[in-house]
């Protein structure tokens, strides 16, 4: 890449799994999954602990091989790229960490601009220019980009792995737990910014979360997952796959269970602190 040049762009990503399994060591973690993500296109991960959600965000990005069927990103079948073509797709992705992931020794503004001197980027005006606009998407106040990751919130950490993710303008957002460890206020402010993304920008984004409220705010569509442990062979993983009111209207026993008795509608007018977590929902429910 040459001195300046950053990349634009391309547009929101399709991706595809036909037939995905995953076995790691003597464990099988996920199986017979087929679904489509569409351009521009919002999918929440919801499920147990232990189901294989973070396995599946790590699937998408190739860092996790599928030992069954394939995935395609713009249909490029994962499996059959080179390590060399797999590390360039992946400049495509943006991936917001569950703790942020900052570098300690970087201030805010060094954090953000990482992705770009990694990738060869030596214009400091151009660098500077988009750092600040990352910066200014996630609303973090000039007065916060010199500080070091240690004098943040917590939320201010999560604002930052988020302008550090989207500044080399992603095709795909991956978002692991975003809102994990935040008080209500500050999970509310992370949602939005989530939706912000996914609205100004042309990127498909997934995300995983245990939060009823992130899922009510952010999704298009909602994909739910059972840990294969509970399930018998001829059992699917995939205990739900479609939109938010779909999933509301969902009588199946599992998914009812899994949600706690509480429908999709009573969160989405927001506001209450006393929202469930799906975490403690999960450790309680019987298939």
């Amino acid at each position: 890449m040459s001195s300046g040049s950053i990349p634009q762009s391309d547009g929101p990503a399709t991706m595809r799994l036909e037939g995905v399994g995953v076995t790691l060591g003597d464990n099988q973690i996920l199986r017979g999954i087929n679904l489509n993500i569409s351009a521009g296109q919002t999918l929440v991960v919801i499920g147990e602990s232990g189901c294989g959600k973070s396995v599946f965000l790590k699937l998408l990005i190739g860092l996790v091989k599928a030992t069954e069927g394939r995935i395609l990103f713009q249909d490029q079948d994962l499996k059959l790229l080179s390590e060399n073509r797999l590390m360039k797709l992946r400049l495509k992705y943006g991936y917001l960490f569950q703790s942020g992931a900052l570098f300690d020794s970087l201030s805010v503004e060094e954090n953000v601009a990482f992705p770009m001197r990694q990738q060869g980027i030596h214009s400091e005006t151009a660098i500077r220019q988009r750092v600040g606009e990352s910066l200014e998407d996630v609303g973090l106040p000039p007065s916060l980009w010199t500080r070091m990751p240690s004098d943040l919130s917590g939320g201010q950490r999560k604002r930052v792995g988020l302008a550090r993710a989207l500044v080399m303008q992603p095709a795909i957002m991956l978002y692991d737990e975003p809102t994990t460890g935040l008080d209500p206020i500050m999970t509310g402010v992370i949602n939005d910014l989530i939706l912000k993304v996914a609205r100004s920008r042309p990127v498909t984004s997934v995300v995983v979360t245990h939060e009823l409220r992130t899922l009510a705010t952010v999704a298009d569509r909602v994909l739910m997952l059972r840990p294969l442990p509970r399930l018998e062979p001829w059992e699917p993983q995939v205990a739900f796959e479609g939109t938010p009111s779909e999933l509301r209207q969902c009588g199946l026993p599992v998914v009812k269970s899994f949600l706690g008795g509480h429908g999709i509608a009573e969160i989405t007018a927001g506001g209450d602190s006393s929202f469930p977590d799906l975490t403690h929902q999960a450790e309680h429910s019987h298939e």
